[in-house]
């Protein structure tokens, strides 16, 4: 039943897309579809005709932005995606990446396929951002694209100038909580590591950091850094947040007894330039009710 709800949608969304291009004298958008999120919320933002993607319900949760429209079919986890709702959703090109190259033969059977890295290791994933976003645009004669690329370079450039003349100085700490005892740190070559360094701030974190520009860290590794703001990013577990702000160890901390705790909405931990710009409003938010408070 789902399957079939899924198709008529679909069907109805793409037959209004082609008589409205008709109509106006154009061709019809290319329908397109994706697996990975960096590349969903890039195609969204940049005004993309998106038919399919995958974990829709957990994408609008952790990404929040930008708005999945309700035509898009779910093709559910993206470790095992459903290639039959692929396959009703009529993709005339699928937008794939490193992570998902073991799905590249399959996919190719329903529409073409074409890949684009934001992280590998040892490379910038913002200027792989970029540059994914950049050859998308140009594949979907999307003029969006560069736009995207251009605002969110000049309001980085803006809020490394805010932050010079208003910050302290300190360094950040952006940390993801995992459980009570243990949270992921976000290192310089993480797309959040990134962003504080264009903006003109320093990441505290300074050791190594895995493949996923993460690097896993007993709760205890806060009190080694008593002079950073501590940048919590959800989604967190509630159990692991109450019990951790609840703890005479979070109560002990420096940065908490100084009230140099940042909270960000939810933002996407591997996203691409969107994520990025959610993440620098977030910052420059924080620091602005801080010095407001």
């Amino acid at each position: 039943m789902r399957a079939s709800l899924l198709t008529r949608r679909t069907f109805l969304a793409g037959t209004a897309t082609f008589v409205t291009s008709v109509a106006q004298g154009r061709s019809p958008e290319p329908r397109v579809a994706t697996l990975d999120w960096a590349l969903l919320e890039t195609l969204l933002a940049i005004g993309a005709n998106v038919v399919a993607a995958t974990e829709l319900r957990q994408f609008r949760q952790i990404a929040v932005t930008p708005e999945v429209p309700e035509t898009v079919a779910d093709l559910g986890l993206r470790g095992t995606p459903n290639l039959e709702v692929l396959r009703f959703a009529r993709p005339d090109l699928i937008f794939s990446s490193n992570f998902y190259a073991w799905a590249d033969p399959l996919m190719s059977r329903i529409a073409a396929v074409e890949s684009h890295a934001i992280y590998v290791p040892g490379r910038s994933p913002y200027e792989l951002a970029e540059q994914a976003t950049l050859a998308i645009g140009e594949r979907l004669e999307r003029k969006e694209a560069r736009q995207l690329v251009e605002d969110l370079a000049a309001k980085l450039d803006r809020y490394k100038s805010l932050f010079a003349a208003s910050g302290d100085g300190r360094p950040i700490l952006p940390i993801n909580l995992g459980d009570a005892r243990h949270c992921r740190v976000f290192g310089s070559d993480s797309m959040f590591g990134e962003v504080l360094q264009q903006v003109g701030l320093s990441n505290a974190w300074k050791g190594a950091t895995s493949y996923s520009a993460t690097a896993p860290v007993g709760i205890e590794t806060l009190a080694s850094m008593p002079d950073a703001w501590i940048l919590l990013i959800p989604p967190h577990p509630q159990d692991a947040f109450d019990a951790l702000t609840g703890s005479a160890f979070w109560k002990a901390l420096p940065a908490v007894r100084e009230d140099r705790i940042l909270t960000t909405g939810s933002i996407n931990p591997y996203g691409a330039l969107p994520a990025a710009g959610r993440f620098a409003d977030f910052l420059a938010e924080g620091f602005s009710r801080v010095r407001n408070g």
